[in-house]
């Protein structure tokens, strides 16, 4: 046994680089090496990378150890008892999956077609461009996968040099997504940072002032960050700009129905821009709307002149993915199939998204309130004018670091916090921590 376990030993251990010790090598007890390969060297030079800028924030909440941290970072919605939420009717549509024994099979490489066909509807609605076969979908890794693979494809098929403009502030990560695809970022105005509104003539400005034909990212509802949404009737004057100018439009919606707790309504400008023939991509999300943060279920889908037109859009957008990532996950993609295809599911989730939707305007008043309690002098009205999971405050840079390093209140240094992180038990808290950092100061941008 001595002979054979030290033979298989031999047979183990890989033979010692030259500037490693043999001996070293077995004091280690391990049939690992302690040492590379030089040619491991370039390592060396691997500098150490930022944290991101939401996601890191959000690791610092973990690691702290004060006893009353809120987390106002990461846009995850929570009850309010601070705890996340699995819809029933998630659970629900989960539970017949498990029942019926789905199997585990690979997507084909546009993923599940039942599920993007019902994912489009649930967006475009009862739209001609569905009825005629003229969009093209495929599902995707959630929100981010569906705007990266829109930069691909933008990249690949519009004149070189095309930009691609993103809101004054935009979500952080659509900025390095459209430059990983190759685009130029380029900013257009859209907050007014002294009130904390849009900048409607500033937006009109930067799309008359874009080059013909350059790509304008739009969020379709509850913007990402400040929660500062179009009225209907700037839509339509945002739409024909855009169509004056010959520009393409990317519209992300990553929140379709739980910005209001109505899903059409949240969906009116999405419509609306089909219905006026713009060149438009849709990215959509079932993260937030459906609480499938971790399920990464999307669709990225392409309105296109013909059914002809949709069909080689596809066969492209297919020749991206595969090298990409091959195929998307399955699992999110039939919960959301499953509630979207059973008329009593659908009507209880619309249900479900309407009480997430009303508990975050709910906190948006409560925490206004408790700042009024609290004794601030300034005006938080932008706050419950805003719409969906966040709220921009006007808060400075130097006033959240305040906050974080003073009361434990974690957010984004650009005064963003999420909604969802409030409860009844700790707006009192926050709005007194924010009264302490602002008091007698000049809110900004």
């Amino acid at each position: 046994m001595l002979a054979t376990s030290a033979l298989a030993l031999a047979y183990t251990l890989p033979a010692p680089h030259a500037a490693c010790g043999a001996a070293s090598m077995l004091a280690s007890r391990s049939l690992s090496p302690i040492c590379l390969s030089p040619a491991a060297s370039y390592l060396d030079g691997v500098p150490q990378g930022a944290p991101d800028a939401i996601l890191g924030l959000a690791a610092d909440f973990r690691a702290s150890t004060a006893p009353n941290k809120v987390n106002l970072v990461v846009g995850a919605y929570r009850g309010s008892d601070g705890k996340p939420w699995v819809l029933p009717s998630v659970k629900e549509a989960e539970g017949r999956l498990l029942e019926r024994g789905e199997f585990k099979e690979y997507a084909p490489i546009d993923g599940n077609a039942r599920f993007t066909e019902r994912a489009l509807r649930f967006a475009y609605g009862d739209s001609a461009a569905l009825a005629e076969g003229r969009v093209a979908g495929v599902q995707t890794l959630s929100g981010t996968g569906a705007c990266r693979l829109a930069g691909e494809f933008y990249s690949r098929f519009l004149p070189a040099g095309t930009a691609i403009y993103v809101s004054d502030p935009t979500w952080g990560n659509h900025i390095p997504i459209m430059e990983r695809a190759g685009l130029e970022v380029r900013r257009y105005a859209y907050l007014d940072r002294s009130t904390n509104s849009l900048d409607f003539d500033g937006l009109i400005s930067s799309i008359n002032d874009a080059p013909s034909g350059s790509i304008f990212l739009l969020h379709a509802c509850a913007h990402n960050p400040t929660g500062v949404d179009p009225s209907r009737e700037q839509w339509r004057s945002v739409s024909d700009a855009i169509l004056a100018k010959g520009h393409h439009v990317l519209m992300d919606c990553a929140y379709q129905g739980f910005a209001s707790g109505d899903a059409d309504a949240d969906a009116s400008a999405i419509r609306f821009f089909v219905d006026a023939g713009h060149s438009l991509l849709l990215a959509q999300s079932f993260a937030k709307n459906f609480g499938l943060y971790g399920e990464r279920v999307g669709t990225l889908s392409a309105v296109c002149a013909s059914s002809e037109q949709a069909a080689k859009v596809l066969s492209q957008l297919k020749l991206i993915i595969r090298p990409m990532y091959s195929s998307p996950p399955i699992h999110g993609a039939l919960i959301v199939d499953e509630v979207l295809g059973d008329a009593a599911l659908t009507a209880q989730y619309y249900d479900e998204c309407k009480q997430m939707a009303d508990r975050i305007s709910a906190m948006r008043s409560l925490l206004v309130s408790e700042l009024g309690a609290a004794g601030s002098s300034h005006d938080w009205s932008h706050i419950t004018d805003q719409i969906g999971m966040f709220a921009f405050t006007g808060l400075t840079p130097s006033m959240c670091d305040e906050l974080t390093a003073k009361h434990a209140i974690f957010l984004t240094k650009d005064g963003r916090i999420s909604i969802a992180g409030i409860n009844p038990g700790n707006a009192a808290t926050i709005a007194a921590a924010i009264h302490d950092v602002t008091d007698g100061k000049d809110l900004g941008g």
